[in-house]
């Protein structure tokens, strides 16, 4: 039996356009004919624009179908007697938590769905507790949304819908904000509640290794269909896949690389125990031993120092809560530092110290040596020396062109026309936009190109330290990739010392020179990316992880006694390393 059914499904929305002075037509779904069958994992992967949200909107009944036939449980979509029913059995999860938390408890906000669906109040107790052990946030069951980090937030949404246990739950990008530890609870939760439940799960998400757990992935492309199929005949397809600006799961392409070299070896392989498995069982020369040495930490003259710093949020309140506790912190000028953390560890509590957005309860931030705070009127140029990109950084954008959104911060400053005109223009370069893109509205960019104006408007304040709190959150991989891109650039063309926070153990992996971890307020972990990667089990406790690549080595390490090192993080040199051991 068929959950969702659609037939040349099109939807078609107006939007103002400059240009033209007058709203015009995007079609944002082209002919979709797609069947989702009852208690079916389907994943639905697609670049930002590719029509993946708009397709959710129109199963949930948030949206009308255009044009084409929408049945969703035997229903007609478009049929507007049907929306209740469709939306009472079919619950959504979106991006950003903040668009569906309501109440000011936690416990109050999981209840609300249940409470409005009619359900005996003993029932609706049994099902917040259920979803507040699914995503882990039992000891914050009391606790205000408005305090939690952002990840928590997500998990909170998450428990909303879950409590409701609805027939389908479509899930759009839910583990965006969450750390690893988070994103395996909820894909454990995701993929129990589909096996044990029947429920039908509609996942978008930009996590290969999530989509991996499917029974059936659906590839979307211009508001259309790309590809189907098993997870197993997708992923094979790597060329294609990243024609279409997406990604393969690490292991996978690993095997897809390896099998270029030796024809019997597995080229579709999904995970790190099916990897191993192929791997003893192709044969491997045991006397094989390849050695790599760790990175050597460098220490530069310090540019950014803090000395037990300790923030309380809601102190002396019944939401009394410790963010960040007797910090010490050194970033030397030049540094690539990646930060991470579980959610809720504190990251986005600290950088916002770093140029005096928030003021600590105790200790002190100092730049190139002088307190931030010691002089009130010398905040401006504080903010001007640290720039701060935040999390969804389109969120900072508020100017009608992109030139004077970039511009902004330059005018704020009271720098001359000329002055501005030639930051403004650099910054944009910078960041690949186009001047014939200058007069149009950031509103009409893609995700991606909203962030790179956003962090362009940062970069013509001409920063001396840039801090980017989650900036690739929610990107598809192109989009990512160019940010990461970008940022790499800007550090080693400009010189600016770079903090990164990041829930992507492969982007650090990728980019960072060090790793600050983050454990409950505290820094547990301050070295080089290859001493802190090697030590996975540690971030393991911390509700983190390391690369997918690190992993694989360690467990070949482990189990099969061959001897590689697990400092590897690029599929080139994994490929290199392994198909000469396999030889």
């Amino acid at each position: 039996m068929n959950f969702v059914e659609s037939r040349n499904l099109q939807f078609e929305y107006t939007k103002y356009d400059d240009e033209t002075d007058s709203r015009v037509s995007v079609k944002a779904l082209k002919g979709v004919d797609i069947n989702i069958r009852k208690g079916e994992f389907t994943a639905v992967l697609g670049r930002n624009g590719s029509g993946k949200s708009t397709f959710a909107k129109l199963i949930n009944g948030l949206n009308i179908p255009t044009e084409g036939l929408l049945y969703v449980r035997g229903l007609d979509a478009s049929v507007e007697k049907n929306i209740w029913d469709i939306r009472q059995n079919v619950g959504m999860v979106f991006q950003n938590p903040d668009n569906q938390i309501i109440a000011t408890i936690v416990e109050e906000d999981i209840a609300f769905g249940p409470e409005n669906l009619g359900m005996p109040p003993s029932e609706i107790v049994k099902n917040v507790d259920m979803a507040l052990k699914a995503v882990s946030m039992e000891e914050f069951r009391n606790a205000a949304p408005a305090y939690l980090s952002g990840g928590q937030k997500q998990r909170i949404a998450i428990a909303g819908i879950l409590a409701m246990k609805p027939e389908c739950i479509i899930l759009d990008e839910p583990t965006a904000m969450l750390d690893p530890q988070g994103r395996k609870e909820v894909m454990n939760t995701v993929t129990m509640l589909n096996k044990e439940e029947g429920i039908t799960i509609i996942l978008i998400t930009h996590y290969m290794e999530e989509a991996a757990l499917a029974d059936r992935i659906i590839v979307m492309n211009d508001g259309k269909v790309a590809m189907e199929g098993a997870p197993r005949e997708i992923f094979s397809r790597v060329e294609e896949m990243k024609s279409l600006h997406l990604d393969v799961p690490q292991i996978t392409e690993l095997s897809y690389v390896i099998n270029k070299s030796i024809k019997k070896f597995p080229a579709d392989i999904l995970n790190i125990e099916e990897f191993t498995d192929a791997f003893k069982y192709y044969g491997f020369n045991k006397n094989f031993s390849y050695k790599k040495e760790n990175s050597i930490a460098k220490f530069n003259k310090p540019i950014l120092e803090v000395k037990k710093l300790t923030h309380i949020y809601g102190k002396e309140t019944a939401f009394e809560k410790v963010a960040v506790k007797d910090i010490d912190l050194t970033v030397g000028e030049g540094d690539f530092i990646g930060l991470i953390g579980h959610t809720g560890s504190g990251k986005s509590t600290l950088i916002q110290h770093f140029n005096a957005l928030v003021k600590g309860d105790e200790g002190n931030v100092l730049f190139k040596g002088k307190d931030i705070f010691e002089d009130k009127a010398g905040l401006k140029f504080i903010r001007q020396k640290i720039g701060l990109v935040f999390q969804y950084p389109e969120y900072q954008i508020f100017e009608t062109t992109i030139y004077d959104e970039v511009a902004y911060g330059p005018k704020n400053c009271g720098l001359s026309a000329e002055e501005i005109d030639v930051r403004v223009r650099e910054a944009l370069a910078f960041v690949g936009i186009a001047e014939d893109m200058y007069k149009k509205s950031p509103f009409d960019l893609s995700g991606g190109q909203k962030r790179r104006v956003a962090i362009a408007g940062i970069l013509a304040m001409k920063p001396e330290i840039l801090v980017l709190d989650e900036p690739m959150a929610g990107l598809d991989p192109y989009g990512r990739d160019e940010i990461l891109s970008n940022i790499k650039r800007m550090h080693d063309d400009l010189g600016i010392t770079v903090i990164l926070v990041s829930h992507s153990m492969e982007d650090i992996a990728a980019i960072a020179d060090k790793i600050l971890v983050m454990n409950k307020g505290s820094i547990a972990m301050y070295d080089t990316v290859d001493n802190v990667f090697k030590e996975p089990d540690r971030l393991t406790a911390m509700g983190l992880n390391a690369p997918q690549l690190t992993l694989l080595f360690k467990r070949l390490r482990d189990e099969l006694g061959l001897d590689v090192p697990v400092n590897v993080y690029d599929i080139k040199e994994a490929a290199e390393i392994l198909i000469s051991a396999l030889k």
